[in-house]
């Protein structure tokens, strides 16, 4: 089992950026898949972006691409993922969450591991 800790949340005014951060350890050799997901209050579950890890392949949600980032640093077994140009419809829950069986298209089921989240709020 892998586990993943997010930090990095916060308030932010519309315009700006914010950075999150994902832990990740345990039993991590299997692992070829990590990404960072969204809940707003009332919708669904929302994939931001993911990274195979074997080759660096990245996806990003159609709402985010062109401004967020995800990022890796397999040394330090952390998951960055860099917002900018923050929006008040970015206000959500942002999970960290990885797999090691599925691929890496961005689908809830390609994950079977998830932290406990990490609250952004952007304000207009």
């Amino acid at each position: 089992q892998v586990q993943l800790v997010e930090s990095g949340g916060g308030s932010v005014q519309a315009g700006g950026s914010l950075r999150l951060s994902c832990t990740v350890s345990g039993n991590t050799e299997g692992t070829r898949c990590l990404g960072w997901f969204r809940q707003a209050p009332g919708k669904e579950r929302e994939g931001v972006a993911d990274i195979y890890t074997p080759y660096g392949a990245i996806l990003y949600g159609t709402s985010v691409r062109g401004r967020f980032t995800i990022s890796q640093d397999k040394d330090k077994n952390m998951l960055y993922l860099q917002m900018n140009s923050l929006k008040p419809e970015d206000t959500a829950m942002y999970y960290c969450a990885a797999g090691s069986v599925g691929g890496c298209y961005l689908d809830e089921s390609d994950f079977t591991d998830w932290g406990q989240g990490t609250q952004v709020t952007v304000s207009s």
